[in-house]
């Protein structure tokens, strides 16, 4: 038997560390090789780690929870497979599965592998969903007589006022006697008394009536019941600890320490090194945007983009490209060479990066080559980045290499704001949101549709003069979008 360990690997350029997310095996389990092991969280995203060997696992070697170094060792395999052979696991040796970090042929993702086989062919897709569970067989039901079940028993209310002996005798009998299936269905039968009207109550309050004790003639539920029970439960609702802790409480009881890992401990050290290295400077302009109002308007109507969500963001997409490739050196980047010399690097291709709030954080993945893209192209190419970060699921690769940066402050009813650029990068756009203000045009003061963009831009590289002529396209465009088809 030999036992197989695998190291957290590099799954993007230049990781260094890994958050282990949750494991998706167990010891004993067995595993062929592309099945996935686990979710690790980098500083950018989550990602699904394949299994590079094919066996039973042995020892899962680091906790959940825990971050460790790339080149840890983090699961053993052994190369025995658990269970008795099958004949298809009895057949000559076949070639090894391609490594799992190496390069696949180009048709690698387009055969499936035969669901539960023990070893996977070498053009495997990287993600295997691995063998899959038998389809569970259940016993056969046996009927009971129809005259032994009550479905949907009737409400019960008392209607005339009865004696005790009335009470005690004839009712109790009733509900004793009621017939049931070998006693599975008593909370049917038993079930608790109220009017309607109460019933009523205690759903819009949220009252679970089996919770309530009755004060009722006959045991039901009263009104006054629920209007004590409510009573009671806001007395300890406020008991309880809210955002604030109990006042009684020492200070350093009531703070909550959140560590700092993942796309947060990323995103800070990023942020930090841009801020400090690279000279920001910063303009604004105000936009009469409603002729781009309009155009998203139409374009919300045309079938070209039927089942196509478009924003005022897809023409403002359009436009930083548009304006960059009149004005170039906002594309690129401040690179130090380590001798002590430096160089700018222009880039010939627009990887537009969009900053989106997600709930693991900030993360900017970018759309690459936008420039090919037509207006339908980058509209999809939007609705595909929102739903992958929103949903959690970008890929480090989608978050490497962006050339510019677009920030929708606007979405969130911002005005506008000094956004950090991205490092790498020497150019940011903040996109306010759109309202209707007072606005003079030809001497008339006019309700239009306005916003204000705000860029900040890496002084070593853009000078005043270039950071204003490229804002003031990019307004251009918003003002007229009919320049884009010049």
């Amino acid at each position: 038997m030999t036992l197989n360990k695998f190291n957290l690997p590099d799954v993007g350029e230049g990781l260094t560390e890994a958050e282990i997310v949750s494991w998706k095996v167990k010891p004993g389990d067995a595993v062929a090789i592309n099945d996935v092991i686990c979710e690790i969280e980098t500083a950018k995203s989550i990602v699904e780690l394949p299994s590079p060997f094919a066996g039973t696992v042995s020892e899962l070697l680091v906790e959940e929870g825990v971050t460790v170094d790339v080149g840890t060792a983090i699961i053993s395999v052994s190369d025995e497979v658990s269970g008795d052979p099958t004949p298809a696991d009895v057949r000559a040796p076949e070639p090894p599965a391609q490594p799992l970090y190496g390069k696949l042929p180009v048709d690698a993702a387009e055969e499936p592998t035969a669901a539960g086989s023990g070893s996977s062919p070498a053009n495997a897709p990287l993600v295997g969903s691995g063998p899959k569970a038998d389809a569970v067989k259940r016993r056969p039901r046996k009927n009971a007589p129809a005259a032994s079940v009550t479905v949907n028993a009737p409400e019960v209310e008392p209607v005339q006022p009865r004696t005790p002996a009335e009470v005690t005798g004839s009712e109790t009998a009733a509900v004793d006697n009621r017939p049931t299936l070998g006693g599975t269905i008593t909370g049917l039968v038993n079930r608790v008394l109220a009017k309607p009207p109460v019933r009523k109550i205690a759903r819009d309050l949220g009252i679970d009536l089996a919770d309530v004790v009755a004060t009722g003639s006959r045991g039901e539920v009263t009104r006054e019941d629920l209007v004590s029970y409510q009573a009671q439960r806001d007395a300890e609702l406020d008991k309880a600890d809210g955002f604030w802790g109990k006042a009684g409480k020492p200070q350093d009881q009531r703070i909550e320490r959140i560590p700092v890992k993942g796309v947060r401990k990323a995103t800070a050290k990023a942020m930090v090194e841009s801020a400090f290295a690279a000279p920001h400077v910063s303009i604004f302009v105000d936009v009469d945007a409603s002729r781009t109002m309009e155009f998203v308007k139409r374009l919300k109507a045309s079938r070209d983009f039927e089942g196509i969500r478009v924003s005022p963001l897809l023409i403002l997409a359009k436009a930083v490209i548009w304006a960059a490739a009149r004005n170039p050196s906002v594309n690129a980047s401040w690179v130090d060479n380590g001798d002590g010399s430096a160089e700018i690097q222009v880039k010939h291709f627009m990887n537009l990066g969009i900053a989106a709030a997600t709930p693991r954080g900030l993360m900017v993945p970018n759309i690459k080559n936008a420039q090919d893209l037509s207006l339908k192209e980058l509209a999809l190419a939007l609705n595909n980045l929102a739903t992958t970060a929103r949903a959690g699921k970008t890929q480090p690769a989608e978050m490497q290499g962006g050339t510019l940066t677009v920030t929708n402050i606007g979405a969130l009813g911002i005005d506008t704001g000094t956004p950090i650029i991205n490092p790498g990068e020497v150019a940011i756009v903040a996109f306010g949101t759109i309202k209707q203000k007072p606005w003079v045009l030809d001497g008339e003061v006019i309700p239009r549709w306005i916003t204000t963009l705000g860029g900040s831009f890496d002084h070593r590289v853009v000078d005043g003069d270039l950071s204003a002529r490229f804002m003031a396209d990019v307004a251009a465009i918003l003002e007229e979008p009919a320049l884009l088809l010049d």
